[in-house]
């Protein structure tokens, strides 16, 4: 569901792809040297590795820490001390979340640090400084909890009212959260990280508005957002539904690309709008979430004895819920990737019908993984568990023999 909202990496890997430390990020360069590429790719898959090694580490610290706090009683030596501050068993769940919360944030700052601040400067991808690093990582903590404690206090309150059934209504809310934020996203959301300005009239604003008018779509906007303040790298995306729905197009890539390679990108990100991805996206992402709460309630309701737990609703046993949360999410991730990775192909697909400027189009995908330093073509179990896009070389393999 999170397709809905925030800006998909076009062309590039589902980790997080950024620049190359060298001056191939020159919008003239339309194809390196064999070396220099050949250089750029050991560079790029040496930066991937990393980045899937930091993200595994990311997800079995979560584990760790869950089965660590629940097995050694410190979640039952939390929620005493919170009932012993407040007597609302609601402010007690929101004492003890904050605990929790502090726990996490101070054992894996150090993983967080590296990954999103120290690595993006060692390959010379991130134009951010450490305090504004941690200004944008506070805005996004804030949000969370603004956005995440009406859920909790939901779940709460389904867990001690609903029985075994909690998970029903449960999926149910969340389908209507999903629905506001990503109508809510592009206008409220994203504007507290970028600012947006609606792309200047001229020879490319003409040529996007030409290829609306060619398949017949009206978007509410197109917009430029403020890309460089963070990053190096370029992006384009479909965000929002209804009448948010808009396509913005980062700032790096309208400095550093040609019309025509915009262009083919637009029309990429256009075909998602036309095919209704998002709306797919939803739909799957809901069957999945009730899937997934039906089974976590089983499984959760007969792992509480094993931690000497009593109830659904015992606070110190809530990590358990989220425990197996994060083990279905582990399940269905891959299988989320493959459908992402179909609509890809079918976006490029309507990009190819839509503009008829094949070569434009590999120049830009071409350029996205330079300027991204992604690895063009990863291992193929890396690429089904890890990437929501098919690999570069694939997507120019398809392209070119359309």
């Amino acid at each position: 569901m999170e397709q809905a909202v925030g800006p998909e990496l076009l062309g590039a890997n589902p980790v997080e792809l950024q620049d190359p430390p060298t001056d191939a990020q020159n919008p003239s360069a339309q194809h390196l040297p064999q070396s220099q590429l050949s250089q750029t790719q050991v560079i790029a898959k040496r930066y991937a590795r990393i980045r899937i090694a930091l993200g595994i580490a990311g997800t079995l610290l979560f584990f760790a820490l869950t089965i660590l706090l629940v097995a050694t009683n410190a979640t039952r030596t939390l929620e005493e001390l919170a009932r012993t501050l407040v007597e609302n068993d609601y402010l007690a769940l929101l004492l003890f979340a904050t605990g929790l919360g502090l726990v996490e944030m101070v054992l894996t700052f150090p993983l967080k640090l590296y990954s999103g601040f120290y690595l993006e400067h060692k390959y010379n991808l991130s134009n951010q400084r450490f305090w504004a690093w941690i200004w944008e990582g506070t805005k996004g903590m804030l949000i969370g909890v603004f956005l995440g404690t009406p859920i909790l206090l939901v779940l709460y309150y389904c867990l001690r009212s609903m029985g075994d059934l909690w998970w029903l209504p449960v999926g149910a809310i969340l389908f209507l959260f999903s629905l506001v934020l990503a109508r809510v996203a592009p206008v409220l959301i994203l504007p507290l990280f970028y600012r947006f300005k609606p792309l200047e009239d001229g020879e490319l604003r003409n040529h996007i508005l030409g290829l609306c008018h060619k398949v017949g779509v009206s978007v509410q906007g197109v917009f430029v957002f403020d890309m460089s303040k963070n990053t190096k790298k370029a992006n384009a995306a479909f965000t929002g539904i209804g009448r948010s729905k808009r396509i913005i197009l980062g700032d790096t890539l309208v400095a550093n690309f040609t019309n025509e390679e915009i262009g083919t990108i637009f029309a990429h990100e256009l075909g998602h709008y036309t095919l209704k991805h998002v709306w797919v996206m939803l739909a799957v992402g809901t069957i999945s979430t009730f899937l997934g709460l039906y089974l976590t309630a089983g499984v959760y309701r007969a792992s509480l004895s094993w931690f000497g737990f009593s109830s659904v609703d015992q606070l110190a046993a809530l990590p358990l819920l989220g425990l197996w949360l994060g083990v279905y999410s582990l399940i269905t991730g891959p299988l989320s990737n493959m459908l992402s990775r179909s609509h890809e192909r079918a976006a490029d697909r309507f990009a190819m019908t839509t503009s008829g400027n094949k070569a434009a189009f590999v120049n830009a995908l071409r350029k996205l993984a330079t300027i991204n330093l992604a690895d063009t073509a990863p291992h193929p179990v890396i690429e089904f568990l890890f990437h929501s896009h098919p690999s570069i070389e694939k997507r120019i393999e398809a392209v070119e023999q359309m």
